[in-house]
């Protein structure tokens, strides 16, 4: 067995000490993209020495590329007097004068490690330093975006076709690692006709280009072209499994299932609607209750009331009513909490007004004028009229670690990390990004609320991504594992947070080496011996810029040491939020 790599370490923070901070800002170099990289590369084969995952594979068509359409007269016309729009107005006069933001420039949003790759079916029995703990058996599965083809406008990370990378571990051996597409509707429609025509929500639809955009799909759906009816989302953002089913998700569609393969290969079942239950977009982050089995979820509306609904499906995957919840406007509402008895809603001031495209610029506005509030509503409420709103001025939490109730004062207690500018992600900003790591108490008897920042000033590191034991969710947590988005947008490191002290302890990649969200796995409640809270192990993926290889670290969440070190057949981009799919669980799918 290999020794462990070194280019690891562990440091401890504690209130009053002081340590050296990151610069917080990162230069891209450009990088072009190759439609060619939306196709599936050959088989990869353990050698002694690792493979360079910069060298491109050896590419395959792709399992589903879509079946070509056939056109009758009228729709090849039209298609092609779209397609001269397109190239000579929309391109030509409307987009190529002007620059492009940073927020919407591919040179930047998709370059270096955030760049996609191709799909890979399951390479095997994977290389390992260390030991990597026997209880860990099942999938580490995470999602990003991963356009398929070159953007031919604006292109914004988020807007990334949805692709899951997954490693099988069984009895301390990493079995394999594979990554696929997930399959949308949008996807095999683009690979039958060969390039993007879906628009990009964020990168693309700006100002009076973004109209023009919209207004040319909406003429190739008309036509037939195009059909938008089976959704238009990416699925690139979050994962649960519930009920027997891997869910792909992002908050502008219907969720997708994938399956895992006995083989550790990963296949699109298909767009998933419980059973005709649900026909409307599902946000990418529902909180799975681990003690009542209860998956509670959120939608929101861009265009038309209700701007925001909440609904939860039981264990046996039957959906309960929605909850319509009135709001003025449509506001962006990534993430959401969950107590023991309540669901915690932020209104936050990140809105949509789609006629601010009119005028030349973004939907996606910061509302300066709006007090952001957050709403405490009961799990089983029948309407809205039994939510509590509490104001929380000058907040903004893209994400949301925990929340309980406090037996002792009656509040509702929030964990989340409060980001300045509220719209930096989506609108160029010359300020400096912080994302602050906070307590925020709602009282909902009073309608008061107050927060503080868990980290002393002295101590402020940007925390974004991570999670808490998803066995306590909903209850009180002392810990919260947490990426450190440093220097910003890459990950150095994650963090554990002790929430009652501040006390932080960080596991450092090493220098040229970044990665993304830490997946906490907890030990199984049932063991005989269980230590506490965070007795488990956090997987993560990290890539080695100057060496191009990238691995998965396997690290004790009790003391932050590194366990093992899993060396990964080709390059993993940066992504968005993964899970640990249990042995019990995939012999369980649907």
């Amino acid at each position: 067995m290999q020794g462990l790599a070194p280019p690891t370490s562990v440091s401890i923070h504690r209130p009053g000490s002081r340590a050296a901070r990151a610069p917080s800002s990162v230069r891209f170099a450009p990088r072009a993209v190759s439609s060619a990289e939306c196709l599936p590369p050959a088989t990869f084969k353990p050698a002694i020495a690792a493979p360079r995952p910069s060298a491109p594979a050896q590419a395959s068509p792709p399992r589903t590329a879509g079946r070509k359409k056939e056109l009758n007269f009228f729709q090849r016309a039209a298609a092609a007097a779209l397609d001269a729009f397109e190239e000579g107005f929309v391109a030509g006069v409307l987009e190529r004068p002007h620059g492009l933001p940073r927020t919407a420039d591919p040179a930047v949003q998709i370059a270096g490690n955030f760049a996609p790759v191709g799909e890979r079916p399951p390479a095997r029995e994977l290389p390992v330093s260390g030991r990597i703990p026997p209880f860990i058996n099942g999938v580490y599965a995470r999602n990003g975006a991963n356009p398929c083809f070159d953007p031919v406008a604006g292109h914004h990370l988020f807007d990334g076709d949805g692709m899951v990378h997954a490693l099988r571990i069984r009895n301390g051996v990493a079995e394999s690692y594979a990554c696929r597409f997930t399959e949308t509707a949008r996807l095999r429609q683009e690979r039958a006709i060969g390039r993007p025509v879906f628009p990009k929500a964020i990168g693309e639809l700006h100002g009076h280009s973004g109209i023009a955009r919209l207004a040319l799909f909406y003429a190739r759906a008309a036509c037939g072209l195009v059909d938008p009816s089976h959704g238009t989302g990416v699925a690139n953002a979050g994962l649960v499994y519930f009920n027997g089913h891997l869910l792909a998700m992002s908050e502008d569609d219907l969720p997708y299932h994938v399956r895992v393969t006995d083989g550790g290969d990963l296949e699109t079942v298909g767009r998933y609607d419980f059973d005709g239950q649900l026909g409307c977009a599902m946000i990418a982050h529902p909180k799975l209750d681990p003690a009542t089995g209860e998956l509670h979820a959120l939608s929101y509306d861009v265009i038309k009331k209700p701007y925001l609904k909440y609904f939860y499906f039981r264990p046996d995957g039957t959906k309960s009513d929605d909850v319509e919840i009135p709001l003025d406007q449509p506001t962006m509402i990534h993430d959401f909490a969950i107590t023991e008895n309540f669901v915690v809603v932020p209104d936050h001031q990140v809105v949509f007004k789609l006629q601010e495209m009119l005028r030349g610029g973004s939907p996606v506005v910061l509302d300066k004028e709006k007090t952001s509030r957050f709403g405490v509503l009961p799990k089983h409420a029948k309407d809205a009229s039994e939510m509590a709103w509490v104001d929380v001025p000058d907040c903004f939490c893209f994400h949301l670690w925990n929340a309980w109730e406090d037996e002792e004062t009656g509040e509702v207690v929030v964990i989340g990390s409060c980001m300045t500018p509220a719209d930096s992600i989506f609108n160029e900003s010359d300020e400096h990004l912080e994302s602050v790591l906070t307590e925020i108490r709602l009282d909902t008897r009073t309608g008061q609320s107050t927060r503080r920042a868990i980290l002393p000033p002295s101590q402020q590191v940007n925390l974004e991504v991570g999670m808490v034991n998803h066995n306590l969710l909903g209850r009180k947590t002392r810990y919260a594992y947490l990426a450190v988005a440093e220097p910003w947008p890459k990950v150095s490191g994650f963090a554990k947070v002790d929430l009652a002290t501040g006390e932080l302890t960080k596991f450092e990649y090493g220098e040229g080496r970044f990665g993304g969200e830490p997946c906490f796995v907890p030990m199984d409640p049932a063991a005989a011996h269980p230590r506490g809270e965070d007795d488990g192990y956090v997987l993560s993926f990290v890539h080695d810029e100057r060496a191009g290889t990238s691995e998965l670290l396997v690290v004790n969440a009790t003391d932050m040491r590194l366990e093992a070190t899993v060396l990964l057949p080709s390059r993993v981009p940066f992504g968005f939020h993964g899970t640990f799919i249990t042995a019990n669980e995939l012999e369980a799918q649907a």
